[in-house]
């Protein structure tokens, strides 16, 4: 079975519209995403924005201005937010290097240290909660 990116480089597929929200195209969540209480809302955007850009070019390699800018954020927010989706295990970064945008590989399974991250009662934004291993 081909992959889409791999369906759509074929250009076998073709959108007959002029809706400009379907010209612009649409990203779909996992819902285990969505449901997961312990990531933020700002986290799950960032997720479903790194979703977009690997659906459209095959590989995800955003720059965090880039990302910031589309979402409407600051750089530094968008930072925490990559933070946050990698202490969930739902990306791995690779750092390639000084003035290259990192490379995000996106993991449709969570991956969870030690099981919940937030202990009842803990008021603690989910931003900034360290996941504990217990």
């Amino acid at each position: 079975m081909k992959v889409i990116g791999e369906i759509l480089k074929e250009k076998n597929l073709q959108l007959d519209t002029t809706n400009p929200v379907l010209q612009g195209g649409f990203t779909q969540v996992p819902n285990f995403i969505l449901k997961d209480p312990l990531i933020s809302v700002g986290a799950k955007v960032a997720y479903a924005m790194f979703l977009s850009y690997a659906w459209h070019n095959d590989s995800c390699f955003p720059g965090q201005d880039r990302l910031a800018e589309d979402m409407g954020l600051t750089r530094v927010r968008v930072t925490q937010l990559i933070g946050e989706l990698e202490l969930a295990g739902l990306i791995t970064i690779q750092r390639r290097g000084q003035g290259k945008t990192n490379l995000y590989t996106i993991h449709f399974q969570v991956k969870r240290m030690g099981g919940s991250a937030q202990w009842p009662g803990d008021k603690t934004p989910r931003s900034k909660q360290a996941y504990i291993k217990r």
